[in-house]
C-alpha cells in the first residue's frame, strides 16, 4: 500500500511538474517586448493629406463603430463587446497619452494592427480584427495612424477590464490561437481581375474586415469555412455573402451601393443592429470606392440559384397582411397573429410603405435572434434612410407575446423550418445578452 501511494504521489509530481513546465514554456514563447513609449508626435507634423487618406481608411475600418461607446467620445472605447467567451471592452485609441495611444510609436501602431500585440507585449484578442489587418498595406495603416495622432482630440478614459473566464483571461494564451489560425499572408492582387475588383477585394478582406461578421466561426472563436456563409455579430445574425444568400430577390451593383452607402432599399430592406454602423461610416465615403466593394461582393455569390425576382415579389406581396389572397393564420400561431395585428400591421400591411416582411432576409435566416433584436430595440434609421424607423417594441410586450409573434413572422413570411430556441432567444435579448 505505501508503495502503491508513494507511485501515485510520484505520477501526480510528475504531472504537476510537466504541467508547471509547459505553462513556464507557453509564456515564455508567447512573450513580446515592450516597444518604448514616445512623446506624443505634434500634430502639425503630419502631412495634411496623409491625415485626411487616414479619416477615409478609418472609416472603411469602422474604427468609430466599435472604438465608442453610446455615450462616449469619440474613439475613446469601453464599448461593451459581447462574445461567446465573455464580455470584452474596446480600447481608447485616442491620442492621450495615459490611457489612449498617445506614447505609441507608428512600430508600435502597426505591429498593433498587424500582429495583434499592443505596445506593451501584451496579446490582443481577436475580437479587434487584426486577423483581417493583416492583410492592410503598411502605407495605408500609418496613414490612420496619421489620422488618430493629429486627426483625433486625446481623451483621458481608462479602459475597463474584460469579463472574461478562466484561462481565457490569461492573454498568454492568444500565442496559442495565432499559431493555429492568424494567417499574416499580405493582400495579393489577382491579375486576372480589374483595377476595380481589387480595390474592392482589398477593403473587403483587409479593413472592411466584412468576414469578421458574415463568416461562421469555430468552436475557439476563429472563422472558418464556408468563407462569407453567415455568422453572428452582439447577437444578430450576419448573412450570408456568399451563393447561400438568403436574398428573396436578387441584387443588382447599384442596389447594393445604395443599400451600403445609405442603409436602405425598396427591395432588401434597412440595415440594422451592426450593421447601421458599417452604412453610416461608409455614407459619406467615395462612391467609386463603394462601387468597388459591390463589384467584389457581387462575385462571392457565384453560383447562386437563379430568382424570378417577379415571382418572388408576387408571392411575398400575397403574404402581406390584409392581402385578399393572404393565406389564413393557423390556431397554433393565432397568439401571434393578434399581437401582430395589435402592434405591427399599421406599417407591415398590404399596401403599406415598408418592404414586404416575405422579402426581409432576417425572417429566412436560421437565427431568430435578428427579429427579436428588431422587435425588442427597434431600428433606428442610418444616415441615408430618409427618417425610415421601426419603434422598439420590446416594453410594451410580455416574454409569452414576444416569442408568439417571432414565430407567428416565421410561419407567416417564410417557407423555411420553425425556428428553434425561439423561447430563450427572446429571454436572452431582455436580459441584454
Amino acid at each position: 500500500m505505501k508503495t502503491s501511494r508513494s507511485v501515485i504521489w510520484t505520477v501526480l509530481a510528475v504531472a504537476v511538474g510537466l504541467g508547471v513546465a509547459g505553462l513556464a514554456g507557453l509564456f515564455w514563447l508567447a512573450r513580446q517586448p515592450e516597444l518604448a513609449a514616445i512623446a506624443r508626435p505634434d500634430p502639425a507634423s503630419f502631412d495634411k493629406a496623409m491625415v485626411e487618406r487616414g479619416r477615409v481608411l478609418a472609416n472603411y475600418g469602422d474604427c468609430t463603430a466599435c472604438h465608442t461607446r453610446e455615450d462616449g467620445e469619440p474613439f475613446a472605447g469601453n464599448l461593451p463587446l459581447p462574445t461567446p467567451f465573455g464580455t470584452i471592452y474596446t480600447t481608447n485609441i485616442t491620442p492621450d497619452v495615459d490611457s489612449g495611444i498617445g506614447g505609441w510609436s507608428k512600430e508600435a501602431f502597426r505591429r498593433a494592427m498587424k500582429e495583434g500585440v499592443d505596445r506593451k507585449g501584451n496579446h490582443l484578442y481577436p475580437a479587434f480584427p487584426y486577423d483581417h489587418f493583416t492583410k492592410v498595406k503598411t502605407e495605408d495603416i500609418d496613414a490612420i495612424y496619421a489620422y488618430l495622432m493629429a486627426g483625433v482630440a486625446p481623451v483621458k478614459e481608462a479602459p475597463r477590464e474584460n469579463d472574461l473566464p478562466f484561462p481565457l483571461n490569461i492573454r498568454q494564451t492568444l500565442y496559442v490561437w495565432k499559431a493555429l489560425f492568424l494567417d499574416q499572408t499580405p493582400f495579393q492582387p489577382d491579375p486576372t481581375r480589374d483595377a476595380q475588383w481589387n480595390e474592392g477585394a482589398y477593403l473587403v478582406e483587409g479593413l472592411g474586415h466584412c468576414g469578421a461578421c458574415h463568416t461562421p466561426r469555430n468552436l475557439m472563436g476563429a472563422e472558418t469555412t464556408p468563407a462569407y456563409g453567415g455568422g453572428f455579430a452582439e447577437g444578430w445574425y450576419a448573412p450570408p455573402l456568399n451563393k447561400d444568400a438568403l436574398s428573396q430577390l436578387p441584387w443588382t451593383q447599384q442596389e447594393l451601393v445604395v443599400y451600403l452607402m445609405d442603409g436602405w432599399h425598396a427591395n432588401h430592406g434597412m440595415a440594422a443592429g451592426p450593421m447601421t454602423p458599417v452604412v453610416n461610416a461608409l455614407h459619406n465615403q467615395n462612391e467609386i470606392d463603394v462601387f468597388a466593394i459591390a463589384t467584389y461582393v457581387q462575385t462571392l455569390r457565384a453560383g447562386e440559384k437563379p430568382i424570378d425576382a417577379s415571382a418572388a415579389r408576387a408571392a411575398a406581396l400575397k403574404r402581406e397582411w390584409g392581402h385578399p389572397e393572404a393565406p389564413p393564420v393557423p390556431a397554433e400561431f393565432a397568439a401571434g397573429a393578434k399581437v401582430f395585428a395589435q402592434s405591427c400591421a399599421q406599417c407591415h400591411r398590404n399596401g403599406g410603405a415598408t418592404v414586404p416582411l416575405a422579402l426581409q432576409t432576417s425572417i429566412h435566416a436560421p437565427d431568430p435572434g435578428s427579429v427579436v433584436h428588431a422587435i425588442w430595440s427597434g431600428i433606428r434609421p442610418p444616415t441615408g434612410a430618409l427618417g425610415r424607423s421601426m419603434p422598439a417594441f420590446g416594453p410594451q410586450l410580455t416574454e409569452a407575446e414576444t416569442a408568439a409573434l417571432v414565430k407567428f413572422l416565421r410561419a407567416r413570411y417564410s417557407d423555411k423550418k420553425a425556428w428553434s430556441g425561439v423561447d430563450s432567444a427572446v429571454k436572452d435579448v431582455r436580459k441584454g445578452k
